[in-house]
Parts: C-alpha cells; structure tokens; sequence
C-alpha cells in the first residue's frame, strides 16, 4: 500500500534537509547525501494529503479557530496508542515542541533558573535554555550494558536552589532509549522531593522497534501529574515537521493557566491552519501507514548497524529501541572526531550530526538520519565503506 522505496526529488524545494546542506556542512557535492535533521524523505499518509487537498481546493485559507476537534484527536491517539488517558481541555498547542518548551520555560521559571537536561541529548535543548536566559544544568547520562542510563545518584547531588525544571526526552535522541516505568517512576520521585517540574517531550514515542513499548512519564508516575508537563506531535511520526505544531498537555490548571497566558502575550495562540489540518488527520487516519513504516525503518536500522560494524572496524551503533536517528560510536577506530567528520564529510560526501552537539558524552559520535529510501541508504553505507576502507 505504501511505497517507501519511492525517491523523491527533495532538492531545490526548500527542504531544510536537502536544500541547507551546503550551507551547513560544506558538503557541495551534488550528490550529497543528508542524513542530519529529523524528518523522513517518505510521502506522508495519504489521509494527511487528502485532508489538505480539500482545504486547498476549498481555497478560502481564513483564520483556524476553535481546536476542540484537534485536541481530541491527539488524546484519542495517545489513548489508543500507548495508554495515555488525557482530557482534550488539558492540551496547549504550540508551534512546535520546542517552542513550546520555550513557553513552558518563560512561563513557568525566572532568568537564571537552572534547567536539568541529560547529555547527550537533543542539541535544540542546548539552545533553547540559554536563548531564555536561564542555565542548563547537565547530568550525563551513563552507557551501561550498551544503553544510556540515568544516573540518579548524580542527579541528588547536582541539584542547587536555583534548579526548577527538568527537562526529559522520552524516548532519548539521541540513543533511541526507551525508558522504562522503573525509571522514570525514580525521576518522578526526585523531582517530588526536590519541588522540581517535570517536562516530558514525548514526540518520538511512536517509533519504536522490537515490540517495545512506550510509557508515558504519567502512566509510570501518575503521582507526578501536578508538576508534569507532557511534550507530545504527529510530526515525527508522520513526517510533518514542516507543520511546526506540537501539543503541551498538563492536568494542573494553575500551569496550564500560565502557559496558555504566555502563548497569548506572544502571539502564538493563533494557530497555522495548515499545520493543524495536516496533523489532525495524521492523528485519525495514519494508523495504517505508521504500522507499515515501522518494519520498513527497523530494516533500515539493521542495516546500518550490520553495515557499521562490518564496514568500519572499532566502530558500533547503539541498538536503537526508537526514533530513526542512528547513533554511531568512531572512538574505538582511533582516529580523532576530526578525522572522522572529514572522512564521512569529504570521502562519502554526506552529512551527519556531529555528536558534540548532543553536549557532554557526544564527543566521538555521530547521528545518522536513516529514514530515507533504502536505495538512498545503500549508497549512503557503500560510500562510507569506501571512506574507512584503510581501516580494514
């Protein structure tokens, strides 16, 4: 029913992805491959491009108003799909996740106040404390039996008076690490103790392999619901990110008031109509398409790793339980980080994150966005190959 094999031309289209390569990376080549930011080169559900369709051919693109319709569809979805009861009056939308972090952050803390992340972790966290004035307070994660772990001791004894939020990816980016209920009932319980607020982005939580399943922070720690915030999209999971809309949902009215108060004073509380049409009908009719992507992608992981392993000796991917975002380890290769960016840069011409991004534990690593056609991905791997082969 759905062809992801299908390559589609993405150039020239005003593609972040695609079209920002060269200015990014210096990759100028133009068979350049991009295998950095977030989105997939697959055609979104065909319910998305029905629903967007109609509102095209209707042709009258007015204000969109009343979200009663989209916040439904979200609880519904979540509901369904991983366990997650929430009333639809408890959903914000926000242009985007991290714009929404960004509301939670001016909202609910002061300049200055510390802010938990745990490196490496999604590089727009490292960027959006700070351009809010307040401080990223880092507790790196720990690799244990090939997963990152949160170490929870390190957590107790970083905390100052000035931390207030604790900002989780769930599951992780990079790593792919589902966590578990065990675990994020212990953060849950930290943050109890210590008066801290818990921020959730759930927004990879759909993509998952191996059967895991994912737990949302409140169904582990459904104790923690008065100071927890969850981050949730159909972005990601119906390759959307172009729509920049996300949903904060909280069951405590006071923060929910101070939210929805901030989307007001900055003007966001008026919605992008496209962007809500597309991700509603995800929401309703992407099912489908999201169970057939899934093999499609943990096929695509397998190969990278099989390919990684193989291919460039020292280095290992982590075994990803989510996300579409390969996390590759060259430190084992011994070559420095340097040398290997110019290797995958220059000599396979395509362009991965760099792992330093991610902060604290990233240096030595790079991710690899595999959700692209397989055809794509092999030429991808072969030119890699060709790139370390002195390394044989």
């Amino acid at each position: 029913m759905f062809d992801f094999d299908r390559i589609i031309q993405r150039r020239g289209t005003h593609s972040s992805k695609w079209d920002n390569m060269a200015k990014l990376s210096g990759i100028t080549a133009p068979d350049g491959i991009p295998m950095w930011v977030a989105d997939m080169d697959f055609q979104a559900p065909p319910g998305v491009t029905e629903a967007l369709r109609e509102e095209v051919e209707r042709a009258t693109h007015g204000y969109y108003a009343d979200t009663g319709t989209w916040s439904k569809s979200c609880a519904d979805w979540v509901g369904k799909r991983h366990g997650l009861a929430i009333d639809p009056a408890w959903v914000t939308p926000t242009p985007g996740i991290v714009s929404g972090i960004g509301l939670i952050l001016q909202a609910l803390s002061e300049p200055g106040d510390e802010v938990v992340i745990f490196p490496p972790v999604y590089h727009a966290f490292r960027r959006v404390i700070p351009a809010n004035d307040r401080r990223i307070l880092d507790v790196e994660l720990v690799l244990q039996d090939g997963r990152h772990v949160m170490d929870f001791d390190r957590l107790k004894a970083s905390l100052t008076p000035r931390s207030k939020i604790v900002l989780l990816c769930s599951p992780h980016n990079p790593g792919g690490t589902v966590w578990t209920p065990g675990e994020l009932k212990a953060l849950a319980q930290v943050c109890i103790e210590r008066n801290l607020i818990l921020v959730s982005d759930e927004i990879h939580c759909d993509l998952l392999f191996d059967g895991k399943r994912h737990t949302p922070t409140l169904v582990a720690a459904p104790e923690i619901a008065d100071r927890l915030i969850t981050c949730v999209a159909a972005t990601k999971t119906f390759n959307l990110a172009g729509a920049h809309v996300g949903a904060c949902v909280t069951s405590n009215a006071d923060m929910k008031k101070k939210l929805d108060a901030r989307c007001i004073a900055t003007g966001v509380a008026s919605y992008n109509l496209f962007g809500m049409v597309a991700t509603e009908a995800g929401w309703r009719t992407g099912e489908a398409w999201l169970n057939a992507l899934l093999p499609y992608l943990q096929k695509n992981r397998d190969l990278l790793d099989q390919r990684i392993e193989k291919g460039i000796p020292g280095a290992r991917s982590m075994r990803l339980e989510s996300t579409y975002l390969g996390w590759v380890d060259f430190r084992a290769t011994g070559l420095t980080s340097a040398e290997v960016a110019e290797r995958v840069a220059k000599g396979a011409r395509i362009f991965a994150s760099p792992g330093q991004q991610f902060g604290p534990g990233g240096d030595g690593w790079l991710r690899f966005n595999f959700a692209t056609p397989r055809p794509i991905l092999e030429e991808a791997l072969g030119r890699l190959d060709e790139a370390f082969k002195d390394l044989q």
